[in-house]
């Protein structure tokens, strides 16, 4: 018989022939047999909190340990958090763990994968363990995003800005993040011809931002693409019923025909179009020379016609007055009498004039001066 002491922290476990025959609570005991083949004492430290052991399958069946321990069995798709005085200690996935429950306080939490998504109010502190890297995937989603999440291909949903925190389960989870502010798409050097055969090259500026993240994400494999796709087709469509008159005439209107047909087939995969604008309209070099010339005939045509209507006024305007002069005499009299003061200016002559026309005696005094 041997003497052996345990220690308060401590707990001794007799083996006979490789199985466990007697546990030891702390203190001195006499230990019969320790000298015969086949018999062991091991002494384990219960202030390492979790006990492995090779045989820790087997030594958890025997009632006087197993009263020690604190056994966490975890089937497949079960994950457990175990709490140490009030501490996150240990993060375990599927298998069997055992733990002191002294001299320590102790907590499990277990939790189903199949839950998806991982919610716990002390999450940041969890995401912070080693091991919860190897069980969790946290993604951080920008305001100004959309996060999609699926499984094996099916959705599981759409998250909004902020952190979230998802099962890793057999890496089956996959996500997909989506822009939702609005983009520009620069539909630019678009060789269209006009119905009246006159080619062009036109720049196309279409703003447009996803509203539906799944449909953008599955009904088309790039939104982006999408919308630049359709926002050509729709301005050929739009610019090959035009003459160019026409197109040069109301670009706003054809603008506006080009969102209405974008945003009525963008709708289908989740995009809304904001506006869509003409930036540029690029004509051939001999095009420019020939809309120079006609745009040259037309404005000294408006010019030639201004003029007409000018003289024609003025015309008009001489007839009133000629008319206004014969109906009244004193008038015209006035207007003798002014003809005579703008003649007469700045001369030193004196004139003296008598009874009747003036127009007769200006013509006599005129006639002298030249005999003179």
């Amino acid at each position: 018989m041997i003497r052996t002491y345990i220690k308060q922290h401590e707990l001794g476990l007799v083996f006979r022939r490789g199985d466990l025959a007697k546990v030891l609570a702390p203190g001195s005991h006499f230990v019969p047999g320790l000298f015969l083949p086949g018999s062991q004492l091991q002494v384990v430290n219960t202030l390492v909190t979790r006990f492995v052991h090779s045989l820790l399958d087997v030594l958890v069946a025997h009632p006087v340990l197993r009263e020690h321990l604190t056994i966490v069995d975890n089937p497949e798709g079960q994950r457990a958090l175990v709490w140490r005085d009030g501490c996150l200690f240990d993060f375990v996935g599927t298998g069997r763990f055992a733990y002191w429950k002294t001299p320590h306080a102790l907590k499990v939490e277990t939790f189903d994968v199949r839950d998806v998504e991982f919610r716990h109010e002390q999450r940041d502190a969890v995401l912070s363990m080693d091991a919860a890297r190897t069980h969790l995937k946290a993604i951080d989603v920008d305001p100004h995003e959309a996060l999609i999440v699926r499984r094996g291909g099916e959705l599981l949903g759409v998250y909004g800005a902020g952190r979230h925190v998802f099962w890793a389960h057999g890496q089956l989870i996959g996500w997909k993040a989506v822009e939702l502010r609005e983009q520009v798409a620069d539909v630019a050097g678009q060789e269209i011809m006009t119905a009246d055969k006159v080619t062009l090259r036109l720049n196309l500026v279409v703003s447009w931002r996803i509203t539906d993240p799944v449909g953008a994400t599955t009904v088309v494999d790039n939104a982006g693409i999408a919308v630049y796709r359709e926002a050509q087709l729709a301005l050929r469509a739009a610019v090959g019923g035009r003459t160019l008159d026409q197109l040069l005439t109301d670009k706003d209107q054809v603008a506006t025909e080009i969102r209405t047909a974008i945003a009525r087939r963008a709708e289908h995969f989740g995009v809304a179009i904001a506006s869509v604008g003409i930036r540029d309209v690029v004509l051939p070099g001999e095009m420019k020379t020939i809309l120079n010339q006609v745009i040259e005939a037309q404005k000294r045509a408006e010019a030639n016609l201004i003029l007409r209507r000018e003289e024609t006024a003025a015309a008009r305007s001489q007839a009133n007055t000629a008319r206004l002069l014969a109906e009244n005499p004193v008038l015209l009299r006035l207007k003798e009498l002014e003809a005579v003061e703008a003649i007469v200016r700045g001369t030193r002559a004196t004139f003296v004039f008598g009874p009747g026309e003036l127009a007769p005696q200006v013509k006599s005094l005129v006639a002298a001066k030249e005999d003179e």
